[in-house]
């Protein structure tokens, strides 16, 4: 079984940032095909690496890949929600980086049969573990009202009380089953609107595929989690593709990088809040046109880093 191609995003960047020739034992918690990866245990023979996903084909694929890394790797197949708990299983109470790339992978992409492009018809699956409900059974089951929350929250759709009204209606005679039904579905829905360069169905794709993973859930406890298991030097970086998740991300950092909150005018600090983390990146680190023109997927990446400056209490 050979892997398809993968370019990983933002590469050379996400190796400054992690710093690898530092050694120690690194986490990629979203492994995909393993390009990260191999790039990080590549740039120093002194790095062991955890790599967890939740799909158990991109795992074997990322395994086959990583190989000739086997007495630095272990691999894991769980959801990077879990974080803590894989850790903890592994006897890690601290890492020395994680990296999270919370983009879907080439593989799911490009295979119609994993139902998470509209390019080439295929069943609306949506799954990135292969297992609980999938895409079409949500569209099947769930309320009107739903339907427009996830189309309107997870997607930002501004018409997604019509969308999921064309849904509501359709289903009670057929239910959707297929992406190419959904994304003429939703090109009749939404009517005239156009935006240049993005396809009508793309938004409400996001939204099905982000409540079919539970993707937003949670990615804040995830968040905490890496941050907590920080050892001091060592970083946490984070590759997002929309607004939503970037937003998380964004807000977790500054909160976690702010220090003493008292007022000014207080002689002593009172809030006993003492500043262990630094923020690494003070903006999302954003894609090259050159790389955009080489991997066009890699457009809406945004890369944002912490770093541990001092022990909690």
């Amino acid at each position: 079984m050979a892997a398809p191609l993968h370019v990983p995003v933002l590469l050379r960047e996400v190796l400054q940032l992690l710093r690898p020739e530092r050694g120690g034992v690194v986490v990629d918690a979203t492994l995909g095909l393993g390009g990260h990866a191999e790039a990080l245990l590549e740039a120093s023979s002194g790095l062991r690496l955890v790599g967890i996903d939740r799909d158990p084909e991109a795992l074997a694929l990322a395994g086959e890949r990583l190989s000739r890394f086997a007495d630095r790797l272990v691999l894991v197949e769980g959801r990077h929600e879990d974080l803590a708990l894989h850790l903890e299983r592994l006897g890690l109470p601290t890492v020395d980086g994680v990296l999270a790339d919370l983009g879907v992978s080439s593989m799911q992409l490009d295979r119609p049969e994993r139902g998470f492009s509209f390019m080439r018809d295929g069943p609306l699956d949506m799954r990135m573990a292969r297992k609980g409900t999938t895409a079409e059974e949500l569209l099947a089951t769930l309320p009107g009202e739903e339907l427009a929350r996830i189309f309107r929250e997870y997607g930002e759709e501004p018409r997604a009380g019509a969308v999921a009204r064309a849904i509501v209606d359709v289903r009670k005679t057929d239910p959707v089953r297929t992406t190419g039904e959904l994304r003429r579905l939703v090109a009749r829905a939404v009517g005239g609107r156009r935006e240049p360069g993005r396809d009508p169905a793309t938004r409400v794709f996001q939204a099905l595929r982000i409540a079919t993973n539970r993707e937003l859930v949670d990615l804040e406890r995830f968040l905490d989690d890496a941050i907590a298991r920080l050892s001091l030097g060592s970083r946490l970086a984070v590759l997002s593709y929309h607004s939503l998740e970037d937003r998380i991300v964004k807000e977790t950092f500054r909160e976690e990088t702010t220090g003493c909150t008292c007022p000014p005018s207080f002689p002593v600090c009172v809030c006993s809040r003492r500043r262990v983390l630094a923020l690494v990146t003070r903006k999302p680190v954003r894609p090259s046109e050159e790389e955009v023109r080489a991997n066009p997927r890699a457009r809406s990446a945004r890369l944002r880093a912490i770093e541990r400056i001092a022990e909690a209490r």
